[in-house]
């Protein structure tokens, strides 16, 4: 086995397991479930474990050098009217490829599928362009964000309620495995192209401000389509009796999500052989690595996809109703913060970020410090959802003190963590999250006659709400520690070589 795929999978090993055995206890000892469901959570959990571990690999070895090529040829023109088209086209294309944009569509049978399609590709598209055109001019990303965000609020005020929430939901569902590492290794390769001191933070942001264009573009898309009649089909728990059972409700799904993610990869190979033929960028033996890469991501990403759709989601919905009709309701709160802390870790594209993060900024911030700082985050964010499960609590009343704490703290910490911070967000919700946390809630609402578009949608808005907030409260925690050693760093400096006086540092 190739090393780095093994320790990948050893990775994601470590990552899924604590959720498994969560689920696992909480069958035995609060919500009773039958073997076979079980049994196909497990199955789905190997599935989930392999695939994560081989798209890893594939990303690392295709996604994140294309989206680096992109970023440095693009930026070596340093002309606005090649950056812009260029960027758009990229970003409808990527996120055309983007298998939770599929999820979402279903979700809202109210608006034609390919019209919300086109809509969300056209949003991201734009605010790629206008992200690239960010770190091209060095505009401040945090002024930036401020100003998209208070355009973002103040049209969520128009929008039907029925919406409101799946219309946030959108911005996180859209940055997901496939999104990701590509528009990250392109700000890598943007910022690469500068000199000056602030270019490594300007790497981070891609992500933040492409997670706006599609809020905001489904935001103004509710305003012409009536979303009362929108519903959600939650996943069905099929039955099985035998092994051959599972293995045959898993191998009739297989070719299902086969051909999701052969139609995802295609736009993307395309974009791939093109700009090799523009720019002549890859050797051979480099050309040859990408094409193993795609290959290895393509299949991650089956193995992934239907191990979370056909094992984790029926168990996220069970566990919903049983939760909430137990006569306890109250524990789905602090379960669903338990649920949200390890289930974070299994996001795919969270360990790109992590990594990224900890070799951008030369190991300052490490990965290890990400993941508890984004699974305190994603733990808050799922309390939350769980409260307004049970409360029926407006959205607006969360999400707009949350977004003006996030941009107010954007203007104290240092930039790079403005940048880390709002990228997280939109990598946290991923299809974990869509395809077991929604579920979660989804269940729950269900069972406690609650309105699902108002109360139930809105998790995924909330998962990518907590880590902006957490991540930069690690920014000002490390702001308060340099500049401790700083100071400790100058007093040294006025005190004699040979002097016993002592400088104290109050933790």
């Amino acid at each position: 086995m190739n090393p780095k795929l093994k320790q990948n999978i050893s990775e994601s090993l470590s990552a899924v397991l604590p959720i498994t055995f969560i689920v696992l206890a909480l069958s035995v000892f609060l919500v009773p479930m039958d073997t076979g469901t079980v049994l196909m959570f497990f199955v789905g959990a190997v599935m989930l474990i392999i695939g994560m571990g081989m798209f890893q690999l594939g990303s690392e070895m295709a996604m994140s050098p294309l989206g680096e090529g992109v970023g440095v040829e693009v930026a070596k023109t340093k002309r606005v009217a090649v950056i812009l088209p260029v960027s758009l086209l990229m970003g409808t294309l990527i996120t055309l490829a983007e298998p939770d944009l599929q999820v979402l569509s279903n979700q809202v049978p109210s608006i034609p599928n390919a019209t919300l399609i086109a809509t969300v590709a056209v949003g991201v598209g734009i605010f790629l362009a206008l992200a690239v055109l960010r770190i091209v001019l060095k505009i401040d990303l945090s002024v930036l964000l401020i100003g998209l965000y208070v355009v973002l609020l103040a049209v969520s005020f128009f929008v039907p309620k029925e919406f409101l929430s799946v219309a946030f939901d959108s911005g996180g569902v859209t940055t997901g495995p496939i999104t990701v590492p590509f528009i990250m290794a392109m700000g890598v390769g943007l910022s690469s192209v500068r000199a000056d001191k602030d270019a490594f933070s300007d790497s981070f942001g891609l992500v933040a401000l492409s997670s706006v264009g599609p809020i905001l573009a489904v935001l103004l898309l509710g305003c012409f389509y009536n979303p009362q009649g929108a519903g959600y089909g939650a996943a069905s728990i099929e039955y099985v009796g035998t092994m051959q059972d599972v293995a045959q409700a898993f191998a009739f799904e297989l070719p299902k999500y086969s051909q999701e993610v052969l139609v995802s990869i295609l736009p993307i190979l395309a974009m791939c052989l093109a700009f090799q033929l523009i720019t002549h960028r890859y050797q051979h033996r480099q050309r040859l690595r990408i094409a193993v890469g795609f290959g290895y991501t393509a299949l991650g990403l089956v193995l992934f996809l239907c191990g979370v759709n056909v094992g984790f989601a029926p168990v996220g919905t069970q566990l919903g109703y049983q939760l909430a009709g137990t006569g306890k309701k109250w524990l789905l709160i602090p379960i669903g913060m338990l649920i949200g802390y390890f289930i974070v870790k299994a996001e795919p594209a969270i360990q790109i970020l992590n990594h990224q993060v900890q070799s951008v900024t030369n190991g300052t911030v490490s990965a290890a410090s990400m993941n508890r700082c984004l699974s305190v985050g994603v733990s808050v964010s799922v309390g939350l959802a769980m409260l307004r499960v049970l409360t029926g609590l407006p959205i607006q009343w969360i999400v707009i003190p949350g977004y003006i704490l996030a941009l107010a703290m954007s203007r104290l910490v240092p930039k790079i963590f403005v940048g880390i911070a709002f990228d997280s967000g939109g990598v946290a919700s991923g299809p974990m999250t869509s395809t077991f946390l929604l579920p979660l809630c989804i269940g729950a609402c269900d069972m406690l006659g609650g309105n699902i578009m108002t109360d139930a949608f809105g998790a995924i808005a909330l998962v990518a709400l907590t880590p902006l907030i957490a991540v930069q409260v690690m920014g000002l925690q490390y702001k308060r520690k340099l500049a401790r050693l700083q100071k400790t760093a100058k007093l040294a400096a006025v005190l004699p070589p040979d002097s016993d006086e002592i400088v104290e540092i109050d933790e």
